[in-house]
């Protein structure tokens, strides 16, 4: 192909026998039905303080039949309407196919030959978790290399979050490098959570292939002509279900692939068993340790008889492992893309050393990029996190948001609309202007951090959040990150003997002070939203698309086209992806006519923007 640039399971136990009136009177039983339905209750004659001296006694003290004191003999032997009730078998509307009354619980009406009526010692029904002793009794046999998500506290590696991974199992302790995994065709060149688990990573990708048109229409308009035959392509992202249809498209151009996660958090076990299970060599699992994160990138490159000539990265890890332990690959490696604000910041800083020596594509700074999946993609997401981890109400809530770049006007635009009061930080005079201009009060950190709920760092920067500001915050005041670094917050600096770490939920943790003070700690300071949610599938579609077309460039661009430089995805290619998504919405683009392309200075078919435009 050519591109033209142009409530668990619950089982009822009855226990026997009637209740143990010297254990102490039960609590008193609700009646199904409100007074006056069906029969009334016979009126009380006494007096109110008499009346309450007469019920003073416990109800297994009460006369039988459980008549008022002080009615005369007839009226004790009226029974109560409940009892009526429950006394009737083939009542419609109170006797269940069981024989239970409306209550739950079994109860029979017994008539004494003077013709009173009473009710029948009770059958108690308690509810019990079917899975009660066998959950809550397991403990890890294994202990193998702990992943530094389990190893911050001991009830990081006890307890039994209701919010854990369905993918969770009792073998957790044991890290996947111990295990000896092969998928169906005999393979063992992959490292993944559980290799059993691809059935179910392989419906989400199916799911997944749905919402990212362009990359299926890509795959259609290339069954003939492979552009990426002959490219070897490693990479370095977010291991989810739209990050491997995006692989199996590559694949499909031609490309062999081999991939690791750049976040120890944010990879589909499930996903990644899929694709290890369809022949790509993938080596990531969720909860990775720094350990482990640097030794599945080293599993991706340095393996014998394969040498990379194509680099996908996200963030600048890869690239950085390979300049610093293999830098002799960069002599066969024909590019790099990059999708990440840190990642594209770093390769600014080689390029300035004069120590870039291969073209890269700047791929974060494309419109499509930028606009779609760090704005409209961090809006929606950014809400997803915080109540999938906290289960918070927005509305009224204090927020701080570090940065107004397009992640942040996201972040920040979705918290308005909730209701949220936001406050903003920024050390660029346009984003600040922007943001006052977008309704919010520009602020330094330190002049609310005692008083906000919540702080959101976007900025791509380290130590925006101290251990200073930590120190000063609120009881209870949630801290995430939506950059991709994990350097913005100062995490390091709370892992110290004086503060005490809980974990409390998959992903969240409660960093304690002496004096009780705490905060919630999201993700361990680490990306949010793939960490702790979802990302929107079409939103990753655009992202992948130009990722694709940025590699395809790259690899078939003629020698001397791109050099030892940073580059800017072609605008007439970020138009392109737009136009594959498009049809999504049943969208018809107008059309210049000659005479108006001709006004204009434009090609009918585009570009319909210059370089300098900003969107």
């Amino acid at each position: 192909m050519s591109v033209q640039v142009a409530a668990p399971a619950v089982e009822l136990k009855e226990l026997s026998g009637p209740m143990d009136k010297a254990a102490g009177p039960p609590c008193e039983p609700v009646s199904a039905h409100p007074p006056g339905h069906g029969m009334a209750a016979a009126p009380c004659p006494l007096p109110a303080p008499e009346r309450e001296a007469a019920l003073a006694p416990s109800c297994g003290e009460r006369p039988p039949g459980g008549a008022c004191p002080g009615l005369p003999p007839a009226a004790g032997k009226v029974p109560q309407a409940s009892a009526m009730k429950r006394s009737d078998p083939h009542h419609p509307q109170h006797r269940h196919r069981d024989g239970s009354d409306s209550s739950g619980a079994a109860a029979e009406a017994l008539v004494s030959p003077d013709g009173t009526v009473s009710e029948a010692p009770r059958t108690v029904k308690k509810i019990q978790f079917a899975d009660q002793k066998q959950e809550f009794n397991k403990r890890p046999t294994k202990i193998g290399r702990r992943s530094l998500s389990r190893s911050i506290s001991q009830s990081s590696t006890d307890s039994y979050s209701s919010a854990a991974s369905y993918t969770d199992s009792s073998d957790d302790e044991t890290s996947p490098r111990d295990k000896q995994q092969k998928n169906s065709k005999g393979s063992s060149d992959f490292c993944v959570k559980n290799i059993k688990q691809a059935e179910f990573g392989r419906r989400e990708i199916e799911i997944a292939e749905q919402e990212m048109p362009a990359l299926m229409a890509l795959r259609k308009r290339a069954q003939g002509e492979k552009p990426l035959s002959g490219a070897k392509i490693v990479g370095c992202t977010h291991i989810t279900a739209q990050t491997a249809v995006l692989m199996e498209t590559l694949g499909a151009l031609g490309a062999q692939c081999r991939w690791a996660a750049c976040n120890i958090y944010s990879t589909l076990n499930e996903v990644a068993a899929a694709l290890a299970e369809s022949g790509f060599p993938v080596f990531a699992w969720k909860g990775e340790s720094e350990d482990d994160f640097w030794w599945c990138i080293d599993r991706c490159v340095n393996v014998e008889g394969w040498q990379p000539n194509m680099i996908l990265d996200d963030g600048g890890d890869l690239t950085h492992w390979i300049y610093k332990k293999y830098p002799n690959m960069f002599k066969k490696i024909k590019g790099i893309v990059e999708e990440s604000v840190t990642g594209v910041h770093r390769l600014y800083q080689l390029s300035k050393a004069g120590k870039l020596c291969v073209p890269a594509m700047n791929v974060n700074d494309s419109v499509t990029k930028q606009k779609f999946d760090n704005l409209y993609c961090c809006r929606e997401s950014i809400l997803d996190g915080l109540k999938r981890t906290t289960d918070m109400m927005f509305g009224g809530k204090q927020v701080v948001v570090c940065g107004y770049g397009e992640v942040g006007k996201g972040c920040c635009a979705a918290l308005k609309a909730m209701g949220s009061i936001v406050y903003v930080t920024e050390i660029d005079p346009i984003c600040a202007l922007q943001a006052c201009m977008d309704g919010f009060r520009l602020v330094k950190l330190n002049e609310v951090i005692r008083q906000v709920d919540i702080v959101i760092t976007c900025t791509g920067n380290k130590n925006v959040v101290t251990r200073e500001h930590l120190d000063r915050m609120k009881n209870s005041c949630i801290v995430c990150n939506m950059g991709h670094s994990n350097t913005e917050i100062d995490v390091a600096s709370l892992r110290t003997p004086e503060l005490t770490w809980e974990r409390v939920r998959s992903q969240v943790d409660h960093v304690i002070w002496p004096d009780g003070k705490r905060i919630v700690l999201l993700a361990e300071g680490r990306l949010l939203n793939l960490s702790c949610s979802t990302v929107p599938t079409f939103v990753l579609s655009i992202t992948a698309t130009t990722q694709a077309l940025a590699l395809i460039e790259l690899y078939n661009a003629p020698e001397g086209r791109y050099k030892q430089d940073v580059y800017l995805l072609p605008k007439k290619m970020d138009e392109y992806v737009a136009s594959l998504h498009l049809p999504t919405f049943d969208a018809h683009l107008t059309e210049l006519t000659d005479e108006q392309a001709k006004y204009l200075g434009l090609n009918k078919n585009g570009p319909f923007k210059p370089n300098y435009y900003r969107y």
